[in-house]
C-alpha cells in the first residue's frame, strides 16, 4: 500500500513515493520507457543521497558493478534493467528506520540490530505498489540473504536466493568496504576483493564471486547506467 503523510512517515519517503508513482504511470513504448525509467530513478537516487549524505554515490557505484557482473553472467536486457534499478534503490528501506539507526554506524544493541536487518524488507514493501519495479523489488528484498542461509530477513540459502539478489549482495558489499588510510582505488579494490573471496561460499554465491574475480582482472569498464 502507499504510505502518506497521515502515517507520520518521514516526509522524504512520501516525496520519493510520489516520484516513483509518476514513473509507474508513464505510457511509452517499452524501449523508450526503460530508458526514461533509468533517468528518473537516478533522480530518486539523488534524493536518497541528499537524505543520507554519509553514503552519497553508493547506489550509483553499486549499480555500475552489479551491471558489470550481470553482463558477465549473460543476463538479458530486461533483467539487467531491473538489476540496475534494484541497485540504485536498494537502501531505500533505511529511510524507514529511526533517525539514529539510519547511518548503520557505531555499536548497536540487539534490538537496534534487528531493526536494521529489516531495512531490505521495508524497502521492498515501499516499492511493491509500483509495477515497473516488480522484479527489482524482489532483488532488494533478498539482497542481505546469505549463501549459507544465515542472512536476513528470511534466511533463504543457496539457489533459493534470487540470482539478481546474489549479484546485488556482492556489488553492495564490494562498494561499501572502506579501507582506512588507503587512498588508491586499485589498492582498495584489491583489498575489498580479498575480503569478499574469504566470504565466498558462506556469505556470497561462489559463482558470483568468481565472476567478480574475473572482472577485477580486467581493465575497469564503466557501463552507462
Amino acid at each position: 500500500m502507499y504510505i502518506d503523510a497521515a502515517d507520520q512517515v518521514e516526509p522524504a519517503v512520501v516525496r520519493i513515493q510520489h516520484m516513483l508513482r509518476k514513473i509507474d504511470q508513464l505510457h511509452l513504448p517499452h524501449t523508450s520507457r526503460r530508458d526514461l525509467e533509468s533517468i528518473l530513478v537516478r533522480q530518486v537516487t539523488k534524493e536518497l543521497d541528499r537524505i543520507l549524505p554519509w553514503q552519497a554515490g553508493h547506489g550509483q557505484e553499486t549499480a555500475v558493478l552489479a551491471l558489470r557482473i550481470g553482463h558477465a553472467a549473460g543476463l538479458d536486457t530486461e533483467v539487467l534493467h531491473q538489476l540496475k534499478l534494484a541497485a540504485l534503490l536498494h537502501d531505500l528501506g533505511l529511510l524507514m528506520l529511526p533517525p539514529h539507526l539510519q547511518t548503520g554506524q557505531g555499536s548497536l544493541e540487539p534490538d537496534a540490530y534487528v531493526a536494521i536487518q529489516n531495512h531490505s524488507r521495508l524497502g521492498a514493501t515501499l516499492l511493491e505498489p509500483f509495477s515497473f519495479l516488480s522484479e527489482a523489488t524482489v532483488m532488494i528484498a533478498h539482497h542481505h540473504e546469505r549463501w549459507d542461509g544465515s542472512g536476513y530477513p528470511y534466511g533463504l540459502r543457496g539457489e533459493f536466493i534470487p540470482f539478481g539478489s546474489r549479484i546485488l549482495a556482492v556489488a553492495d558489499a564490494f562498494e561499501a568496504i572502506h579501507v582506512p588510510e588507503i587512498r588508491t582505488r586499485s589498492v582498495r579494490d584489491h583489498v575489498a576483493l580479498r575480503i569478499l573471496r574469504v566470504a565466498s561460499g558462506t556469505q556470497f554465491d561462489p559463482s558470483v564471486i568468481d565472476l567478480l574475480v574475473e572482472l577485477m582482472g580486467e581493465t575497469k569498464t564503466m557501463y552507462c547506467i
